[in-house]
């Protein structure tokens, strides 16, 4: 009997197991060779360089430059969104649920079902230098002094795609972290009050041991996603990945090398280091976040 359930399992499997074998897993393996030639991507003929590549990327500036802007979006970006994820949240759950939390959820989450296009474009005319949102705010306010060429200028182009980032990505997370607050049994918040915790330490002792599976979860999700970036980097930066390499990342500096100079044999040696250290931070990262479950 339970041979032939074994059975009509595997068939089911086995159409959507190919299809990703085919879709996903081929082209990963056919980038780990490519990487090993002089592939120029509109002819049929390659040759083997071996690590010439990667030896090629090793000594490149701009791949360094990519890479540094990547650690520094892969630090920030989950801590600030995690910690303002995890403030609203604990605000929205504060003593059973502020009054019209359900409307505060669907205003944080809006910008979640917004593409990554709209959310340039729409953020392109809050940075516009001459008027847009941003700069017209701060002369209304009195801070015309603080008024930036946002995207234009190196010093703040990076830190403005952030800001984007962070606007869009808390609403999911808020979301996320309120379905894991609200799971939690009111009577365990009853006996901390009892035993005389305060608003900060039943946060800190009781409910983010509680969530912690769902922020775990985030962090590595969100990691993942600063290392790419190619989406909101291609459509907000100057060049794109200007002024200067200012925004450049990883993910749109391999695009513009196969795509725009040709050399896709180095773009794949860029996707393979790329694969390697997003696999490497995600491992690090639920190493580093793991602890024990707390059950309740």
């Amino acid at each position: 009997m339970h041979h032939g359930k074994y059975r009509f399992v595997l068939s089911l499997l086995l159409v959507p197991v190919g299809l990703y074998a085919v879709f996903v897993i081929s082209p990963y393996l056919q980038a780990f060779s490519i990487a090993l030639t002089d592939w120029q991507g509109m002819t049929a003929e390659s040759h083997f360089i071996g690590f010439d590549n990667f030896v090629k990327l090793f000594h490149d500036p701009v791949f360094w430059t990519a890479l540094r802007h990547n650690v520094f979006l892969l630090v920030s970006i989950p801590l600030v969104i995690v910690s303002l994820s995890l403030f609203f949240s604990a605000m929205l759950n504060y003593q059973g649920g502020v009054p019209g939390s359900r409307i505060y959820k669907v205003v944080y989450f809006f910008p979640s079902v917004l593409s990554i296009a709209v959310v340039g474009v729409l953020w392109q005319f809050v940075f516009e230098p001459r008027n847009g949102l941003l700069n017209g705010f701060l002369q209304a306010v009195g801070l015309g002094d603080l008024r930036q060429i946002w995207l234009g200028d190196g010093k703040t182009a990076l830190g403005s795609i952030m800001a984007v980032v962070v606007w869009g990505g808390v609403g999911f997370y808020v979301v996320l972290f309120t379905a894991a607050m609200s799971a939690i049994p009111k009577d365990l918040y009853e006996a901390a009050l009892l035993d005389g915790a305060g608003p900060w330490q039943s946060f800190w002792r009781l409910t983010l041991p509680l969530i912690w599976g769902s922020v775990q979860v985030a962090i590595a999700y969100l990691v993942i996603g600063a290392l790419d970036m190619f989406a909101l980097v291609q459509v907000l930066s100057v060049g794109p990945g200007g002024p200067d390499d200012a925004t450049q990342v990883i993910s749109l500096y391999m695009y513009t090398n196969a795509f725009t100079y040709g050399n896709f044999g180095y773009a794949a040696a860029i996707g393979v280091a790329l694969f390697a250290i997003n696999l490497i931070l995600t491992l690090l990262t639920f190493r580093l976040t793991r602890r024990e479950r707390v059950e309740y």
